[in-house]
């Protein structure tokens, strides 16, 4: 992409872009370029990250290893449901992924919880998204009974109008009162140790700029990008539990 063609794109992006500066937004669209390679700009061409590739980046970059969670992650971006994420998709999802307001990352949340899109997470969804935070004992007659009684006590804890799901309403009202059930299904947001500092300062990051799944990933690019957060600050279910306020 020559130099007109993205301070336009650029000057476009920041325009709606709430949590990142114009040099940031600027700093996004290059590693979007790098990470999808050198593409011809044809028309009729989708120039973006398909499912595989944004996996990659968040397992590799951000810590995330649920396979089903990933998959919505990208169900979260992908917001015109065409199969990969375009630049802009790629800019506006990590202003909330990264930096995004509770409201604003309590619908995120919601939405990637949400399995099947009707607008309330089941028991079904949560057996599904929770089966893998307990170990299961060889000895178990029903291993699946331990899962169901998670459920069961994630219900009481949220559905507050008692309805045996939980809709937006519910989850939102439990989230306000313990931020930890933000993520209460499944890490869906980036790993506290993914931290970096400002302004060229020093960087410590998960980010690996010679890792053959992240071509073109390098640090000095991220460096400007960060969740505005400290692990220290950040509260977060420890992976493969349920929670400790369940």
């Amino acid at each position: 992409m020559n130099r007109k063609k993205l301070q336009k794109l650029t000057d476009s992006l920041n325009k709606n872009c709430k949590h990142f500066s114009k040099f940031e937004v600027k700093c996004l669209i290059n590693l979007f370029y790098n990470l999808v390679g050198e593409v011809m700009e044809r028309q009729g061409v989708v120039i973006g990250l398909d499912r595989n590739a944004f996996r990659n980046i968040l397992h590799m970059t951000f810590g995330m290893t649920d396979d089903m969670i990933m998959d919505r992650v990208f169900r979260g971006f992908d917001k015109d449901n065409d199969g990969c994420i375009s630049v802009t998709e790629w800019v506006y999802g990590l202003s909330v992924f990264l930096r995004g307001t509770l409201e604003e990352k309590m619908k995120y949340c919601f939405e990637v919880f949400d399995l099947n899109g009707d607008s309330f997470i089941s028991k079904e969804e949560m057996f599904h998204m929770l089966k893998n935070s307990l170990l299961k004992q060889p000895s178990e007659e029903d291993p699946d009974e331990g899962i169901k009684d998670l459920v069961e006590i994630t219900l009481k804890k949220m559905d507050h109008d008692h309805d045996g799901k939980l809709s937006f309403a519910d989850y939102e009202q439990a989230v306000r009162e313990e931020t930890l059930l933000l993520e209460a299904f499944g890490p869906c947001l980036p790993d506290p140790k993914v931290t970096t500092c400002v302004h060229g300062t020093e960087t410590k990051t998960s980010y690996r700029s010679s890792s053959p799944g992240l071509p073109g990933l390098a640090s000095d690019q991220m460096s400007h990008i960060h969740p505005q957060r400290t692990a220290s600050k950040r509260k977060r279910w420890p992976r493969n539990r349920a929670g400790p306020c369940l």
